[in-house]
């Protein structure tokens, strides 16, 4: 059968599929916040109604700890492989209100685009998977290939849940390859696949002298300001070339290849644009590296922020007893969360500012990078 007639009978259902699309975005699936717990009940019901009106497909709403996970499989191609589909229907806070143009969970049409909290992450993504298995059915009377469907509702959160339930259902969604119906395409007018995604490790440290803010006038010049020790601390963990400082931290990050770099250097990419897009006025990162490899090929350590003494109006002549920071990393292949952690915490051990006591907290947990081969036959199927 050809596909033509697949995308074929895609497009003259545009109506119904937008119109869908509309009634999945206007519903307030925040998994943030307990508010919207009635919501995210509400999602994972029309989902699986979605997913079970698409076809023969056997369908299951799975109750987790948290938000439930949606599952449907058909498993009607003999000897064809399986590809698990993963996506999530729920979305971020719409905050702040004021900054959207129309409300965040009353889609809106404007230029040909859809507007609304979610409608690209994840719901539009979500709605083409169910569509396009809907689509086969209808032409053909069955898929291509097995396919299972894993929808759950708490990726906005870390998805808690998700380790466990995969754990409990290994059986249940073992597969051949998995297709995330999540992320970013290099741009709308020219399709992309994602072949990496850099992991994440982070950690909170604080700085403490006095046992309390004190006078300036009074005790000035007699102990340690937590916030210019923290500055100097955080200011330790690169060189000015932008190489992270911390003793270990590329220890196992693999080098591109040459045909890698090649790769990369050959997009269409646009650096002035992309920094006037942004509001940069120049770029900046690890030195020997371009703009697009420093983004999706090398690690990062940011500071995500500083806190401490007074930022009210006005002034108030004190000496802080103790200041604050949140850094995450992103990591690369090969790279250990928990490692680099530990790294970044014997650096900070090492450069304690004198006067200052300080403590450390390693964030909730830490994820390592995802990458698949350039080779792997599932892009070859997909590109």
């Amino acid at each position: 059968m050809s596909n033509s007639l697949v995308l074929d009978h895609l497009k003259s259902q545009h109506d119904r599929i937008l119109a869908d699309l509309v009634e999945f975005a206007a519903i307030p699936s925040v998994s943030t916040d307990p508010a919207h717990a009635a919501d995210m009940r509400s999602a994972a019901q029309w989902v699986a109604a979605k997913l079970a009106a698409a076809g023969p497909l056997t369908v299951r709403t799975i109750n987790t700890p948290g938000n439930p996970v949606v599952y449907g499989e058909w498993l009607g191609a003999s000897g064809r492989l399986t590809v698990l589909v993963y996506g999530h229907y729920d979305v971020q806070p719409p905050d702040p209100l004021d900054k959207w143009i129309s409300p965040p969970f009353t889609p809106t049409v404007r230029d040909g685009r859809l507007y609304a909290r979610g409608v690209s992450d994840d719901k539009g993504p979500v709605l083409i998977a169910i569509t396009v298995a809907e689509a086969f059915f209808a032409v053909a009377g069955a898929l291509p290939i097995n396919v299972k469907f894993l929808l759950e509702g708490e990726e906005e959160i870390g998805s808690p849940s998700l380790d466990a339930f995969i754990r409990q259902h290994k059986e249940l969604l073992a597969a051949d390859m998995v297709v995330s119906a999540d992320g970013a395409m290099w741009r709308a007018s020219e399709p992309s696949l994602t072949v990496a995604s850099r992991g994440l490790a982070g950690l909170n440290f604080s700085l403490t002298a006095a046992a309390k803010d004190l006078h300036s006038g009074r005790h000035g010049g007699s102990v340690a300001n937590p916030l210019h020790a923290i500055a100097r601390l955080v200011a330790s963990l690169h060189h000015p070339n932008g190489r992270v400082a911390v003793e270990g931290f590329y220890g196992t990050v693999r080098e591109l290849t040459a045909g890698e770099r090649a790769a990369i250097a050959a997009l269409p990419f646009d650096e002035a644009a992309y920094l006037a897009q942004v509001g940069a006025p120049a770029s900046f990162g690890e030195a020997g590296y371009t703009l697009l490899e420093r983004q999706w090929t090398r690690p990062t350590l940011e500071v995500n922020g500083m806190w401490g003494g007074y930022q009210g109006h006005g002034q108030k002549t004190v000496i802080p007893g103790e200041a604050h920071a949140k850094v995450t990393c992103r990591l690369v292949p090969d790279q250990d969360p928990d490692a680099v952690v530990a790294q970044i915490t014997r650096h900070l051990e090492a450069q304690v500012p004198a006067g200052t006591r300080l403590t450390v907290s390693p964030g909730d947990h830490g994820t390592p990078a995802a990458h698949i081969e350039t080779g792997h036959f599932a892009l070859k199927a997909a590109a």
